[in-house]
């Protein structure tokens, strides 16, 4: 069942960016599905959050699509190459994300390998959001998108993990933010080969 409108504009981020895990993230481009498991995901705040694109109420023609109602994806660029796939959550003006960093990857893998110019199936194919986005055909041209849309979606298979089974832990890459650095805003698979390693 493809998530609702609904879903993302609920209120808490962090809870949100939890009930993440497990559910299915799919994109057709030019007509070929790709997709997988969501089993990392980082949450983020726009009201009191310094890792936050949008903190202090910065709008810039980048993170203005933070400011819409939830169930749109924020896709932006990173070092020059890579595009990170992010869901706008809460009700507009709140400016609240979710990164979506690593998918256990199962639809199109065949298509993912060649957008990754990969031979064989290697564990970095999906893990790590710049890679997930390359292996997913999402860039710039799918910030706003619409997540009811049927260019890029989740979906619901009935897939829930116990607490114990997702860990919490800072999140990756935003040594600038201070003390919300160490935030317990990422989450992840316990145990599952497809999450993202730290550098």
């Amino acid at each position: 069942m493809k998530l609702p409108k609904e879903f993302y504009t609920r209120p808490d981020v962090v809870e949100l960016a939890q009930e993440l895990i497990g559910k299915y993230l799919y994109t057709n481009i030019d007509g070929i599905l790709t997709g997988g498991m969501i089993v990392e995901t980082e949450a983020y705040s726009g009201e009191n959050d310094q890792a936050c694109h949008a903190h202090l109420s910065r709008r810039t023609q980048r993170t203005e699509i933070m400011y819409h109602e939830g169930g749109v994806a924020y896709v932006y660029l990173v070092y020059g190459i890579y595009h990170l796939f992010n869901i706008i959550t809460n009700q507009k003006d709140k400016a609240d994300a979710v990164l979506v960093r690593a998918i256990e990857p199962e639809v199109g893998v065949e298509e993912m390998l060649l957008r990754r110019k990969m031979a064989v199936i290697k564990l970095n194919l999906t893990a790590g959001p710049g890679v997930l986005s390359i292996a997913m055909g999402i860039n710039k041209n799918l910030y706003g998108a619409d997540l009811t849309g049927n260019t890029i979606w989740l979906e619901d298979k009935g897939i829930s993990f116990p607490s114990e089974d997702i860990a919490a832990g800072p999140r990756i890459g935003i040594d600038y933010a201070g003390e919300d650095a160490s935030l317990p805003w990422r989450f992840w698979l316990k145990g599952n080969k497809w999450v993202s390693k730290k550098r």
